[in-house]
């Protein structure tokens, strides 16, 4: 007898139209972005009203979902006066669900548009199953887990609940529990929970022991901020724990990260939904591209198989740290590396410990031709000045600008047309009648 299936969707951010776009194309099978008001990234490139509606019809036209973030905590004043207006015209377009972490305005969307499906947010703080029974008799649609999470703690959810369960999978993780941090209140003055946050987490500390003697390595200063997660090596794991939803996060990021992102994983969903587990292997190209993309200090799996750990903690880097390309060394005529990885044209390479005074960070160099994995690399005779009594440079490409040129042919700069089936009716004293089906929909416009 044939294993059942398990029904998986893979969730990807979106910022912006050209996001929204990366996002189908590329393979989510749902995307979710925030509108002018009320979402948790009000620093992301969000969408006016005009542009939503546009959103939630092109999504739809490809057989895709959009959900929309209203996860801030909010003002009575704004619950009373703007959230109604705000919510309407993208309901009436067909909006598919609204991801929300304030129970007032759960009240208020259940009160106004009672068949609007609510996702309760990550920053609602979900973990365990009590607190997901109790948003399953408010109406809740979707539990978004709490990123902190261990596989058993989410089976036992879905287990006890039946309701359906989303999950993040790969991106930024915060140092908090979501929704619980102040920390950003306190030192930046600006709330994450008003989807502002400052994100002190990721600014350099000294730690200090009892008698203030300063006990942090003088490299290691980002205290606080963790490594990028990345579960493809769990990832069937993870859907036989009962998540529905495989989340992306990155609405910060570029369209292009939210397309190479997302076709990695809808290329491993889809391995495992064929060949299950026994089929299941990770390319390493797979690994270095995403490594590519976006990562801090490397990734790790997050709490899913583990409590905590310091290999969990990206502290020397709190910004994307690139692949490591090679090591450079001083010879009597120059400096030279042999290359780690394949560099191609346009990459740019970051030198670690050399400081750019002029830019006021390491230096960074364009690759000007290719170089072959295992091939010399020589350094520009130009910048050797600044490597004096150096004797051996880290070297990390930080943008694999051939990777990025081929994401943006594949999924951003090719036009996509929607098959679509006609049918006219004309009938004499009576008006010609126009029906058209997509294809991609399956259904009568």
């Amino acid at each position: 007898m044939d294993r059942k299936k398990p029904q998986v969707e893979l969730l990807a951010p979106a910022s912006g139209m050209d996001g929204i776009r990366a996002a189908v194309f590329s393979g989510a099978d749902a995307v979710y972005t925030g509108g002018s008001s009320f979402g948790a990234r009000a620093y992301a490139d969000n969408l006016a009203c005009e542009q939503l509606t546009e959103a939630i019809d092109f999504v739809h036209l490809h057989g895709k979902k959009l959900y929309l973030t209203v996860n801030t905590l909010l003002k009575e004043k704004e619950l009373e006066e703007e959230l109604v207006s705000f919510l309407m015209p993208y309901y009436r377009q067909g909006l598919d669900a609204v991801i929300v972490q304030d129970t007032g305005v759960f009240c208020v969307i259940k009160q106004y548009f009672p068949d609007l499906p609510i996702h309760v947010s990550t920053q609602a703080v979900c973990t365990g199953a009590g607190s997901a029974r109790a948003y399953e008799k408010l109406g809740a649609a979707r539990i978004v887990t709490a990123r902190e999470l261990s596989l058993e703690e989410i089976q036992e959810i879905r287990k006890e609940t039946g309701m359906e369960i989303e999950s993040f999978v790969h991106g930024a993780l915060c140092y908090c529990y979501s929704g619980q941090c102040l920390f950003s209140s306190f030192a930046g003055g600006r709330s994450g929970n008003r989807g502002r946050c400052a994100q002190p987490c990721r600014l350099p500390y000294d730690l200090y022991d009892s008698q203030r003697n300063k006990i942090n390595d003088k490299q290691e200063k980002y205290l606080l901020s963790p490594k990028d997660i990345c579960t493809l090596d769990i990832l069937p794991e993870i859907i036989e724990a009962g998540v529905f939803s495989l989340k992306i996060e990155g609405r910060m990021k570029r369209p292009e990260y939210t397309a190479g992102v997302t076709a990695i994983y809808r290329k491993y969903v889809d391995l495992y939904l064929e060949k299950g587990k026994e089929g299941y292997a990770i390319d390493d190209r797979d690994r270095q591209h995403l490594m590519d993309l976006y990562n801090r200090g490397g990734f790790h799996s997050g709490y899913y198989t583990k409590h905590n750990g310091k290999d969990m903690m990206a502290m020397v880097r709190p910004n994307h740290n690139g692949v490591h390309a090679g090591t450079l060394v001083a010879k009597k005529n120059g400096f030279f590396m042999r290359a780690e990885i394949h560099l191609h044209k346009e990459d740019v390479l970051e030198f670690r410990g050399v400081w750019d005074k002029k830019l006021k960070k390491e230096l960074e160099l364009v690759c000007t031709r290719e170089v072959l994995r295992g091939q010399i690399y020589v350094l520009p005779e130009k910048y050797r000045f600044l490597f004096q009594g150096q004797n051996k440079v880290e070297v990390y490409r930080t943008k694999n600008e051939a990777f990025l040129q081929e994401i943006r042919q594949t999924y951003l700069e090719q036009k996509r047309k929607i098959p679509l089936r006609g049918r006219v009716k004309v009938a004499a004293g009576k008006p010609a009648v126009l029906q058209l089906i997509c294809a991609a929909q399956g259904t009568e416009e």
